[in-house]
């Protein structure tokens, strides 16, 4: 008899991929809840297009955007957005568990910090605010005027799985940061949900002062703005030309060098609940 044993893929990824079933049957189970907070979702995105909907409907152009390319701006940034907060926005409850002495039961596992608690939890209801903003995504491809090709289906690949790694490395900087501050998750949230907010509006408006921090500090334009630039064909302001929006994946990684930095360095800080 041949003993089959597991790929070592297969075996590193087993306790990650338990928990999260285990998270997700738990959700599942209370029904109402469920659907309930699913519904809720749906309304705050909803909310949140309206936001933008209202504002262009009244201001017709705004930093060179009209109400079609605006939705195209929402689309891109909430649905990159939306997607990372499913895979990291957990990240948000490290100070409860520092503060309650949960956190050193993670440091007992033979795993990465870090990759235990990204994959410790997953809200499936945070995947209903995500369908809104695809569907608004959905909706603005098709009423703008987009040059349809190889190039703008490359651009779109890109900017998506770009956008979800680069918020989630804003939310990893956030969590390091929890390790100095404790209490300051308002202080983070200004940077992770602002960061978002951010995103969502034309950065041509901004002055020069926040289109650097926006642009290349934390640079969230390059989520959605510069990619809206670039598939209208539209020039840019100042510090940020659309040819920029190739550019992703060097402001994707400046921000994981920055989060991992961080999330070293809070690690190395940590002293343990002292229970």
């Amino acid at each position: 008899m041949v003993e089959v044993w597991p790929s070592r893929a297969g075996s590193w990824s087993t306790p990650y991929v338990a928990v999260l079933r285990s998270r997700i049957r738990a959700q599942r189970s209370y029904r109402l809840s469920f659907a309930s907070e699913v519904f809720s979702a749906i309304v705050m995105g909803l909310i949140e297009f309206a936001e933008v909907w209202l504002v262009f409907r009244t201001a017709r152009v705004l930093g060179g955007l009209d109400l079609d390319a605006a939705l195209l701006l929402f689309g891109l940034s909430h649905s990159s957005f939306a997607l990372s907060q499913v895979l990291f926005g957990h990240l948000d409850t490290l100070p409860a568990l520092i503060r309650m002495g949960q956190l050193d039961a993670y440091h007992l596992r033979p795993q990465p910090l870090l990759l235990q608690l990204i994959t410790s939890d997953i809200s499936l209801r945070r995947f209903a605010r995500a369908a809104v903003a695809i569907g608004v995504l959905g909706i603005a491809l098709v009423r703008n005027d987009i040059d349809w090709g190889l190039k703008t289906t490359a651009l779109l690949t890109l900017t998506m799985s770009g956008g979800v790694a680069l918020f989630g490395g804003v939310f990893v900087c956030a969590a390091g940061l929890q390790f100095f501050l404790i209490d300051g998750s308002e202080l983070t949230n200004s940077f992770t949900y602002g960061g978002s907010f951010a995103a969502t509006q034309p950065a041509s408006v901004f002055p020069t002062p926040m289109r650097l921090l926006f642009g290349f500090a934390i640079p969230v334009a390059f989520t959605a703005y510069l990619p809206t630039l670039a598939l209208l064909r539209l020039p840019g302001p100042p510090l940020l030309p659309a040819w920029l929006a190739w550019l992703i994946p060097l402001a994707t990684l400046w921000v994981w060098l920055l989060a991992l930095y961080l999330w070293r360095l809070g690690t190395r800080h940590y002293q343990g609940g002292g229970g």
